[in-house]
């Protein structure tokens, strides 16, 4: 299959922070169902949604409250429910939520689930930053997944989270292992990092000949004050090229068709792969900094 009809979901936070995380994340869920429903509507075979999706971004805070959002992969509700629309809907769907081992170990992951509901595995988010607004070590331990790639019933899928796209060797690992549209689920504000969001998945893309699909969030999320989510998730192709983009501050389905049989056209022009030297790149993991 050449051609596969990919959606990306971004939402702004449904009720209050003040609400406990299962209130929140039936709010979340709630909002997000008629999308499901939409997207199979028209067909999507490759859906995800913004990083921990149930939940609001609430790592701005230090509160030991938030803990009780983290659920256990492939056995809490959310990924449970979304393995019962993916069967329904002969769709995959990659779920970021927050995830618990045991008590105390806590991941910002996605859970991947095959068109016939059956889960294939996770990847937990391997960069975690710890700055003002963005006290992620509080909450997340940092993954190591060793870039799965998941060969799914339409493309084979890598998924690289949030923080994880300012590091180009994640990029280069899940398209070495054969990844052919990688998601990037994310929470990001205006200001620092915005100019970025339109240079750093696309530069991924061309660097290594594959689709990215980079979910926002949308709106403000009270009490915290970080600033405004921008929204404006959208598709790139293994050019470098934005095929299409959502809006800045509205809920939206965002949906496109990408051509597989670009990656190799892509590829075959520009052998970055080919003409890659790993055997004198030892200073990337020789070298300490500071």
């Amino acid at each position: 299959m050449s051609k596969v009809k990919v959606g990306l979901i971004q939402t702004g936070l449904k009720g209050d922070t003040s609400l406990s995380p299962d209130a929140i994340r039936d709010k979340m869920l709630e909002a997000h169902i008629p999308f499901i429903e939409e997207a199979a509507k028209q067909g999507v075979q490759v859906l995800s949604f913004q990083e921990v999706f149930t939940q609001p971004y609430f790592c701005p805070s230090q509160d030991a409250k938030w803990y009780a959002a983290a659920e256990s992969i492939p056995d809490g509700y959310t990924t449970k429910l979304m393995q019962e629309y993916a069967k329904k809907h002969q769709m995959v769907i990659v779920v970021p939520i927050y995830e618990e081992t045991i008590p105390g170990v806590y991941y910002n992951t996605a859970a991947v689930i095959d068109a016939d509901g059956t889960y294939l595995g996770k990847y937990r988010k391997t960069h975690i930053p710890q700055v003002a607004g963005f006290w992620e070590k509080f909450f997340f331990k940092p993954g190591a997944s060793n870039w799965p790639v998941f060969q799914t019933a339409y493309c084979k899928v890598g998924v690289y989270i949030c923080y994880d796209r300012h590091f180009p060797e994640g990029w280069r690992a899940l398209s070495l292992r054969g990844a052919e549209y990688i998601l990037n689920p994310s929470a990001t504000v205006a200001g620092l990092s915005e100019y970025l969001w339109r240079l750093e998945q696309p530069a991924a893309a061309a660097a290594n000949g594959v689709y990215i699909g980079a979910i926002n969030r949308v709106g403000t999320e009270e009490p915290w004050s970080i600033g405004e989510f921008y929204g404006q998730s959208y598709v790139v192709n293994p050019r470098g090229d934005i095929e299409a983009i959502a809006s800045r501050d509205q809920d939206e389905l965002l949906i496109h068709d990408i051509d597989l049989d670009l990656i190799r056209e892509v590829r075959n022009g520009w052998q970055f792969l080919r003409d890659r030297r790993p055997e004198v790149y030892e200073v990337l993991t020789d070298l300490e900094t500071g």
